[in-house]
């Protein structure tokens, strides 16, 4: 059996969930896209090849390799894209949360039925169906639990709005141990720069007490201001809309010394090296192009 635990971004790592690029099935039509970055790489002809993601997605494997981490990938479903593996379920303390996704995404999560099995199934949180919930939206962090949403009342017209107040309330409701803290991101299904997909495209924790932060994410300033003095000014990685667009913000911590970040972002790896941490570089740039990098492509199971 696992015995899951996840507190925070940053602890060890010690299992995750990594997404697969397998059979990711053909170039979608422009009608099929969900975000509008996945939109402009259609049309521009620039959507990324099958054989580049899957040779991105074995660098971060060498990865965790090295860090001894016990890696679980998806069983591989014929032109489906499960690359993104942080969408499907997320878990929080020892509880795994289903998420409630694209409908026709939940065939994703039968693909991880072998982890599902391994897990005690009273520890399995299966949310009802008014709960709209994706794991890029919820970041445990010590006694909080960050969680990006969208409340306004157009929520349905917008389908890069992935997280609803119902799961906020959802959230406090399962976790009563915890602070729910709640922020409003910037929606766009059209501009890419203008669209925070998800809280991990406009913040993360990283270390101990620092934060990659994009002002813009944030639809309400006072919510992004709290961040800000939260892990202090001195802390925080302020990143530009062309770096958020770029996914800076979405790397992955294996330690709260090991970032994993993508090779092209120099500025932000030069200043994770000032700060004192390993950087492990990889190219993810492919990948990214369907607006997900890093910590979209994991689920942590395991951390100490």
């Amino acid at each position: 059996m696992l015995q899951l635990y996840i507190n925070d971004e940053t602890s060890p790592l010690k299992a995750v969930v990594l997404g697969t690029a397998e059979s990711c099935g053909p170039t979608p039509k422009p009608e099929e896209a969900y975000d509008p970055k996945s939109l402009e790489h259609i049309l521009a002809g620039t959507y990324p090849k099958e054989k580049d993601m899957v040779k991105e997605m074995d660098a971060f494997v060498n990865v965790f390799k090295k860090y001894d981490v016990q890696v679980f990938r998806p069983s591989v479903l014929t032109d489906c894209n499960q690359i993104f593996s942080r969408d499907i379920a997320f878990v929080i303390e020892d509880k795994l949360v289903h998420a409630n996704i694209l409908p026709d995404r939940e065939k994703e999560f039968q693909a991880i039925k072998h982890v599902v099995d391994k897990i005690n199934p009273d520890k399995i949180i299966y949310p009802p169906e008014e709960v709209h919930v994706e794991g890029g939206d919820v970041m445990p962090w010590k006694e909080y639990i960050f969680v990006g949403t969208y409340t306004a009342d157009d929520y349905p017209d917008y389908i890069t709005a992935r997280t609803n107040k119902e799961a906020v309330a959802f959230l406090k409701e399962q976790f009563p141990n915890k602070t729910v803290k709640a922020f409003e991101l910037r929606k766009s299904n059209s501009n890419a720069k203008e669209n925070a997909l998800h809280l991990d495209c406009c913040f993360q924790p990283i270390g101990t007490n620092k934060a990659i932060l994009h002002k813009n994410g944030f639809l309400i300033e006072e919510e992004y201001n709290w961040l800000v003095n939260y892990f202090g000014k001195e802390n925080v990685f302020e990143i530009t809309s062309d770096e958020m667009y770029r996914m800076f913000s979405n790397v992955f911590s294996i330690s709260p010394r090991v970032v994993v970040s993508e090779q092209n972002f120099t500025r932000l790896n030069n200043w994770l090296r000032e700060q004192g941490f390993t950087v492990e570089e990889i190219p993810y740039a492919e990948i990214a192009k369907q607006e997900g990098l890093l910590r979209c492509s994991t689920m942590p199971l395991i951390r100490e």
